[in-house]
């Protein structure tokens, strides 16, 4: 938000429509409707019509003041990102976010009772807009969402967020949602005391209401709502030497997740740990005023920035370039194999409300499927993200088969079956004569030729590629794979499927590795090289993680692919690009160790029966032929090196 300056406004008209007061009797109706925008974001002018609608709510004669969104499917998402990408300077960012904060605490001090009746996202400067008021309500739909996603901007919280959220919901549920950059279900907002009600969205206004007639009866009091701890140990943990652990444990899990690369989420806990408890309001906010911008003139934020724009390109898109092109909306859809990654397809499918009908050659087969889809939504009813009544609902949505009953109502299908041409060829031809002729087939494959295998789809017109990454409910990416002769209206679909999903869909050519593995395998050869030349395995993954950021060092990653499948995938990409794939003697020896990685208990590095890394296996290096380690490179040249083999594959 750029500072509050009146000459910056052009129509006036349509920013007093877009936060106008509506009378109910001794209620006042706040709404919310930014003209000509699908979403209400606090830009400049937004925010100085706000703070005129608050100066004649101060004065007036309402007894009680409910704020509310017109907007379908958003109360408020946030910040205008687009001004905020304008700021370049401290003292920029210092008067807009001192601006914001003022107009917050006006809301927080008017003098009658105020609620928020919120239904759909309320992120960012949404969620502290509701944390200024007094009383908060929600609805339970799908679409609604509060939380605090800043730290994902390389920002923080700065109109208030730091400060507020911890003092209603207390300092651990506070951490986890900021550090974490967290939009939180409404079930969940109203578990840790963010929202004091939840309700359909039919009847939000009519509870609103009558919350403001109750709160009106009762004598019309203000209230500021503090974090009551209950239980010995969470009373403990709000202590002084309690606080004093729990700022450690977070510094040390942010520390570890990133390596100090994003200092955001460390800046919030510094900021966190300065004001929680603070008396003295306009002191704690000139701190998280302080921290935001320290954090917004980063390099870091506004590469993130950067990120997020190409996000939100991606939501806009259709995946062809025809814009006449109209993608169909599906509701059903098969999925063929029923393993962790078509019980994570299920999953991610019915959660968006689409019918999902799993089939495999054997009930054992289907019933794990099942289970992996279950067992997802038993992790968000055990954070109370859903109940019980939603869950079963989701769960309602997936069936099994081991024939192809009910494949003739399923819009699209899925196969997620063995990395094998013939077979998927062979299952592919048999579900397309199950289905409607116009129904589309998708493949999952991680490697083999999409054009090749729509030989096996009598209309290969209706197929194409739709990769997914393990695991399928956490990963975002979808390799959206367009083969010789899939149609724009197959692709199409394909895409705003995946979007449906909550992915990120990006549409790419039917080649080796299409765009991930692409990258990917050349990196990872040239760490077996690194290898070669006598780096040993920690160092390099050391360097990865620690030094450049990534999640894991590319020989725990091949571990965790599966030695085999690197191998496989490496000889694929030397027969397609020749000499410009090179395999190092000792990825070839690997081949005939027998080293699985992680799946096998032994790969580069040893592993639990539970799974968990316990340490480079140090009869690797004399089973590969190499000599001892002695480290010769340097870290950057490491880095240099992984990297640019990426880099290369872009160019």
């Amino acid at each position: 938000m750029r500072e509050l300056d009146k000459e910056t406004i052009g129509s006036t008209a349509s920013i007093e429509d877009s936060v106008r007061i509506v009378p109910q009797g001794d209620v006042a109706w706040v709404e919310l409707d930014l003209a000509g925008e699908r979403a209400n974001k606090l830009s400049t002018p937004v925010m100085i019509r706000l703070r005129e609608v608050i100066a004649e709510l101060r004065k007036s004669s309402y007894k009680a003041v409910i704020f509310r969104s017109l907007k379908a499917k958003i109360f408020i998402a946030g910040a205008d990102i687009d001004e905020i990408r304008s700021m370049t300077t401290k003292e920029q960012f210092h008067k807009a976010v001192q601006s914001g904060q003022e107009i917050f605490n006006e809301i927080e001090d008017l003098p009658m009772p105020t609620i928020a009746a919120v239904h759909g996202a309320c992120a960012g400067g949404g969620c502290e807009f509701i944390m200024a008021c007094d009383y908060r309500m929600a609805t339970d739909d799908p679409s609604t969402r509060i939380g605090l996603p800043e730290t994902k901007l390389g920002i923080i919280p700065g109109f208030g967020g730091c400060v507020r959220m911890p003092r209603i919901i207390g300092l651990q549920a506070a951490l986890d949602i900021i550090l974490a950059g967290k939009l939180e279900r409404p079930a969940k907002a109203l578990k840790i005391g963010l929202i004091d009600q939840l309700v359909h969205p039919a009847i939000l206004v009519e509870q609103a209401n009558k919350m403001a007639r109750e709160l009106i009866e009762a004598g019309g009091k203000k209230r500021r709502k503090r974090f009551k701890p209950k239980g010995a140990l969470n009373k403990a943990l709000e202590g002084p030497l309690g606080r004093m652990l729990v700022f450690k444990q977070a510094r040390n899990t942010v520390e570890k997740q990133t390596s100090g690369h994003y200092p955001a989420p460390l800046k919030a806990i510094e900021v966190m740990r300065r004001t929680y408890g603070m008396s003295d309001r306009e002191a704690a906010l000139k701190i998280e005023r302080e921290g935001f911008c320290e954090c917004a003139i980063t390099d870091v934020s506004k590469n993130l920035l950067h990120v997020f724009d190409l996000t939100e390109m991606v939501k806009k898109q259709t995946g062809v370039v025809n814009a006449n092109v109209k993608a169909r909306v599906v509701t059903h859809m098969g999925v063929l194999g029923a393993g962790t990654m078509g019980g994570g397809i299920a999953y991610v499918a019915a959660d968006k409300g689409v019918h999902v009908r799993m089939k495999d050659i054997k009930w054992d087969f289907v019933g794990k499927g099942l289970k992996h889809a279950r067992d997802l939504w038993a992790k968000l009813l055990k954070k109370k993200a859903i109940n019980d009544f939603e869950m079963q609902q989701k769960m309602d949505l997936v069936s099994g088969t081991l024939d192809y009953s009910g494949f003739g109502r399923m819009q699209l299908a899925v196969e997620a079956i063995v990395e094998d041409m013939a077979i998927k060829q062979k299952v592919i031809g048999e579900t397309a004569e199950q289905m409607k002729p116009d129904a589309i087939i998708v493949t999952n494959t991680s490697s083999l030729s999409v054009t090749e295998m729509a030989k096996g789809h009598p209309r290969p017109e209706y197929f194409a590629g739709m990769h997914f990454f393990n695991p399928v409910d956490k990963m975002p990416l979808v390799e959206v794979i367009r083969g010789e002769k899939s149609s724009d209206e197959t692709v199409a679909t394909v895409f705003e499927l995946a979007k449906k999903m909550g992915k990120m869909p990006v549409v790419v050519k039917d080649g080796p590795g299409f765009l991930v593995n692409r990258l990917l395998l050349p990196y990872m050869a040239e760490a077996a090289f690194l290898l070669q030349e006598g780096m040993s395995i920690e160092k390099v993954d050391r360097a990865f993680r620690g030094e450049f950021g990534m999640p894991m060092g590319p020989f725990a990653l091949m571990d965790e692919v599966g030695l085999d499948v690197c191998i496989k995938v490496l000889k694929i990409f030397k027969k397609a690009f020749g000499a410009r794939i090179e395999i190092a003697p000792a990825m070839e020896k690997l081949e005939s160790s027998k080293r699985l990685g992680k799946k096998g208990g032994k790969g580069f590095y040893l592993y639990s029966d539970d799974g968990n890394r316990e340490g480079v296996d140090p009869t690797i290096y004399s089973q590969l032929g190499l000599k001892f380690p002695t480290n010769p490179l340097s870290v950057r040249e490491c880095l240099e090196r992984g990297i640019f083999a990426m880099v290369n594959e872009c160019a």
